[in-house]
C-alpha cells in the first residue's frame, strides 16, 4: 500500500520533472506524458486525477498531456481523469488485480478523459521486468516477466502516445 506522504513526494518529483523538461529548448512542453509502474503507476493515475497538481507549485498552464500506468491499483484513481490515460495490467496480477481496473472502468464510464485499459492474458505483476524471468514471490505476491505481454505493452504505449501527444 502506498502511503499518502510517499505518494505526495512522488507526485512532487514527477511534477518537478515536468517543470524541468518544459524548460529544455528541445522539448515541446505540450507533449510530455507521465508513466509509472506499480506504485509509480498509482502516482500516474493520481496525477491524471482532478486537483492533484493543485497541491504543488507548477507554472500556470503546464500539465502532463497523457498518463501511462503499468499495473497500478486502480482504486487510487478518481472516476473522472483530466488527461487521457492508458492502464496496462496482467490478467493474473494478484497485487494489483485487473478485475479492480475493470470495475473502475465500469464505474467511470462516460466520465472524464479517455482511458484505455489493456489486460494481458496470463501475465502477472511486473510482467515487463526481464530480471524476473523465473518469477519471484514478494510479500506474498507473484511477480514474473512475460516477454509477450512486455512487447505488447510497449506497442500499446507507443500507439497510445502517438495518438495522444500528436492531437
Amino acid at each position: 500500500m502506498i502511503r499518502r506522504d510517499v505518494s505526495r513526494a512522488r507526485q512532487r518529483d514527477a511534477l518537478g520533472a515536468l517543470t524541468y523538461l518544459a524548460k529544455l529548448p528541445y522539448v515541446d512542453p505540450r507533449r510530455i506524458a507521465v508513466a509509472g509502474s506499480s506504485q509509480g503507476g498509482i502516482v500516474a493515475l493520481q496525477l491524471a486525477s482532478p486537483h492533484s497538481a493543485e497541491y504543488f507549485a507548477v507554472p500556470e498552464g503546464l500539465k502532463f498531456r497523457a498518463a501511462i500506468a503499468y499495473y497500478p491499483l486502480c482504486a487510487f484513481a478518481s472516476d473522472e481523469l483530466t488527461i487521457p490515460t492508458a492502464v496496462l495490467i496482467g490478467e493474473l496480477d494478484d497485487w494489483s488485480p485487473a478485475r479492480d481496473c475493470e470495475l473502475w472502468m465500469e464505474r467511470r464510464a462516460g466520465k472524464g478523459s479517455r482511458v484505455k485499459l489493456a489486460i494481458y492474458p496470463g501475465a502477472y505483476h511486473a510482467f515487463d521486468a526481464p530480471n524476473l524471468t523465473d518469477g519471484i514471490r514478494l510479500f506474498g505476491h507473484w511477480l514474473k516477466y512475460d516477454a509477450e505481454a512486455a512487447s505488447r505493452s510497449l506497442q500499446e504505449m507507443h500507439d497510445f502516445l502517438e495518438i495522444e501527444l500528436n492531437e
